[in-house]
C-alpha cells in the first residue's frame, strides 16, 4: 500500500456543487465545484462555474470585500475572508 492514497480518494469522492453569497446583502457571488469536506477556505479559481462578481472580489450589491488573491498548492485561488460569505449547498 502507498502512503496517503487513501486520503486521496476521500477527498476525490467528496466532490459538490455549492453557492456562495455575500454575508451582508445576500447577493449571489459563485456557483463553486468544492472539492472535500470542511469550512470553505479558498476557492479555486479553476472550480469557479459561474461568477457573478466584476473579478475585483468585491461583492456588486454592496461593495464589501469578500476575497483575496493568492496561490494555493501552486494553483491560482480566492483566499475567502471569514465572515463576509455564507454557502448554501
Amino acid at each position: 500500500m502507498s502512503a496517503g492514497c487513501g486520503a486521496r480518494d476521500k477527498m476525490q469522492s467528496r466532490v459538490y456543487t455549492i453557492n456562495i453569497f455575500c454575508r451582508k446583502c445576500r447577493t449571489h457571488l459563485y456557483k463553486y465545484r468544492k472539492e472535500g469536506e470542511g469550512h470553505l477556505m479558498k476557492c479555486y479559481k479553476s472550480n469557479i462555474i459561474e461568477d457573478h462578481t466584476r473579478g475585483d472580489l468585491k461583492c456588486h450589491g454592496c461593495g464589501q470585500e469578500f476575497a483575496r488573491e493568492g496561490m494555493v498548492h501552486n494553483r491560482p485561488a480566492h483566499k475567502v475572508i471569514q465572515g463576509k460569505v455564507y454557502v448554501k449547498g
